[in-house]
C-alpha cells in the first residue's frame, strides 16, 4: 500500500479549506484517509500563523514510514523543515513563444520605420 501526504478539500464553494491528510494513494481526493495531520486556509494571508497548522512529528513519522508528500504539502514540509525541497528550475518557461516573438520583430520593424522618415526629414 503506498501512502501520500496529501490535501484533502473540505471548503464550500468558492471558499477552499483544506485538511492536510495521510491516504492510501489510490483512494479519492476527499475519500477515506488515515490519519489527519493538520490544516490549510489558503484564504488568510501568508504572514498569518493560521494558515497552515499541522503535526510535524507525525508528517515526520509518517514519512519514515515510506509516504510520499504531493509537491503542496512538500512546500508546507519544507517551511517547517520537516523535509528539504529541491528547487526547480525550468529556464524555458520564460521563453516567450513563436507567436509572441513574430509580434515583437513586426513591432521593432513598425517602429524602426516610423523612426527613419523622423531622422530623415531633421537632416
Amino acid at each position: 500500500m503506498s501512502l501520500k501526504l496529501r490535501l484533502a478539500r473540505a471548503g464550500t464553494k468558492k471558499r477552499p479549506f483544506y485538511h492536510i491528510v495521510v491516504a492510501d494513494a489510490r483512494s479519492p481526493r476527499d475519500g477515506r484517509f488515515i490519519e489527519k495531520l493538520g490544516t490549510y486556509d489558503p484564504l488568510l494571508d501568508k504572514a498569518d500563523a493560521g494558515r497552515i497548522k499541522f503535526d510535524t512529528e507525525r508528517a515526520a513519522h509518517w514519512l519514515s514510514v515510506g509516504a510520499q508528500p504531493t509537491d503542496r504539502v512538500l512546500r508546507f514540509l519544507d517551511v517547517a523543515g520537516v523535509l528539504k525541497r529541491a528547487p526547480r528550475n525550468n529556464p524555458e518557461s520564460a521563453v516567450p513563444g513563436k507567436k509572441a516573438t513574430e509580434r515583437a520583430e513586426t513591432r521593432a520593424k513598425a517602429a524602426a520605420a516610423a523612426a527613419a522618415p523622423k531622422e530623415a526629414v531633421a537632416e
